[in-house]
């Protein structure tokens, strides 16, 4: 790992682990709000509330020490819940992208770019949340279809 992917790593780690609770929670309304989101409204809050932390909780890991099979693996597992849940595969989908959407505008939000160098920082930042949170999407998509689609019949 770099020593500007290490830099990246230990900022986005401080800022969700400062804001975590925060973060969860302004997610959590997000989702409970959204007409995108039915069914998620529908979930007790303390539970909508453990889901959306457990994101963030292990946001950092997964972004730089996890492999791509880890995150593979563990969004697979996600996508097959909420299929066995009944959830829409949409919905589904939606949550992530407005979990990623909180957290992008919590960045904003705390972003001080007094240089050139914070400015590359924080693109990459944002290239980073979004190649992760794209294999996310792919891997939950995965793991849903894969209970959602007939089986073949021999």
């Amino acid at each position: 790992m770099s020593h500007e992917s290490l830099h990246l790593s230990g900022r986005l780690t401080g800022i969700v682990e400062t804001h975590a609770a925060r973060l969860t929670r302004d997610t959590v309304k997000r989702l409970q709000s959204s007409q995108q989101a039915r069914s998620y409204s529908k979930l007790p809050s303390g539970e909508l509330y453990y889901r959306v932390n457990e994101v963030y909780q292990n946001l950092g890991r997964w972004l730089w020490e996890k492999t791509d099979e880890a995150i593979q693996s563990w969004y697979k597992e996600l996508g097959e819940r909420r299929f066995a849940e009944g959830i829409p595969l949409s919905e589904v989908l939606w949550a992530l992208t407005l979990t990623k959407q909180q957290l992008v505008d919590d960045l904003d939000a705390c972003a001080i770019v007094d240089s050139a160098m914070d400015l590359y920082r924080r693109q990459e930042l944002d290239r980073v949340i979004a190649h992760f949170f794209d294999r996310a999407v792919y891997y939950t998509a995965v793991g849903y279809e894969a209970l959602a689609s007939p089986r073949p019949r021999h």
